[in-house]
């Protein structure tokens, strides 16, 4: 702690300024699907279409240079998708430099070494401090935060490092840190001792290079002005939770990519927009997108009506790898 952290004070990064924090989206089943260009890091992204609205808030506003994430979470399909260094085109599609889709009925892990819409390669959305939350009297779950300087490695669920210090003994990505039990937290508002409670239960876990102690939460109207009291707590108040596994270039582990036994199209050629049902039979997968098409998928088959001859790609994805097959559908 006082190596790595500093003697800095837990700063929450969010508030009632909307260009503040991260925010997100809530869509419904039936929102459009629509492209996405992947820019720096598409060779560890997931491809589109996703279900991403033209007017999604992106982090720090639409003219911010910061990091511009987007957050949609799907609420029909039970997906999240989250995209970084995002920007939408003028045909509604979004530029990304990197996208990940989770499924929210599983247990999904990014692939050892991939990165997400985080450094980490964790998912952002369930690390944030939400208002809603807050009012409902309990937080469940870990939060999001950062440090300036982060070594080479990881610790599970974390799969991604971002390197900011040669130091074997800098914290790695998926650190985390727990207020501790003795910190007297009764002299703060019942809502901000909501927030300090989950720190000391489930604690803050290290997704991102940034400011030290910096936690995120997501920007509200309703955050009042006792939110500034999180900014007396000392990074001394906080411990670090024993750390094990912890992955680098040498020790990550290695597997087998998913396997795919078939794809196909039926029937495969076909006037424009006529009905062509996809099938495919894949082992060992945590997720599975088409693209162009459904996107995120579950089952064994989707339905889509192509208007051109078109080549559908199946991809398969654990936290091994990806492994990826294609079908081209003729249209007459």
């Amino acid at each position: 702690m006082s190596n790595w952290v500093g003697s800095v004070n837990l700063h929450p990064d969010w508030g009632n300024d909307p260009t503040y924090g991260i925010p997100y989206v809530v869509v419904n089943g039936g929102q459009a699907l629509v492209n996405v260009n992947l820019n720096a890091y598409g060779d560890e992204s997931d491809p589109g279409p996703m279900p991403v609205p033209a007017d999604a808030p992106v982090e720090g506003g639409s003219s911010s240079t910061g990091d511009r994430h987007v957050l949609v979470l799907d609420n029909g399909n039970c997906f999240l998708y989250e995209l970084y260094n995002s920007s939408v085109n003028s045909d509604g599609s979004w530029n990304a430099d990197s996208t990940a889709v989770w499924d929210l009925l599983g247990n999904e892990q990014r692939p050892y070494t991939w990165t997400s819409a985080d450094a980490a390669g964790l998912p952002i959305f369930p690390g944030l401090v939400r208002y809603d939350e807050v009012a409902g009297g309990s937080i469940k779950h870990a939060f999001r935060f950062t440090l300036p300087r982060t070594s080479a490695a990881f610790i599970p669920p974390a799969s991604h490092w971002a390197a900011t210090s040669s130091d074997p003994s800098a914290p790695p990505m998926g650190i985390r840190l727990r207020l501790k039990s003795s910190y007297d937290i009764s002299g703060f508002s019942a809502s901000m001792q909501v927030i300090l409670t989950a720190m000391q239960h489930y604690g803050l876990i290290l997704a991102d290079n940034g400011s030290a102690l910096y936690v995120t939460g997501v920007s509200d109207s309703r955050w009042g002005s006792d939110l500034d009291s999180l900014k007396t707590v000392p990074a001394s108040a906080f411990e670090v939770v024993q750390m094990n596994p912890v992955y680098t270039n040498a020790n990550y582990p290695t597997g087998s990519a998913p396997t795919i036994s078939n794809f196909t199209a039926s029937p495969t050629s076909v006037s424009s927009g006529g009905a062509v049902t996809l099938s495919w039979s894949i082992g060992n997968a945590d997720y599975a997108i088409v693209s162009p098409g459904p996107g995120a998928v579950r089952g064994t088959s989707a339905t889509v009506q192509p208007s051109t001859t078109t080549t559908y790609t199946l991809y398969a994805t654990n936290q091994y790898g990806r492994t990826a097959a294609t079908v081209t559908v003729s249209v007459q």
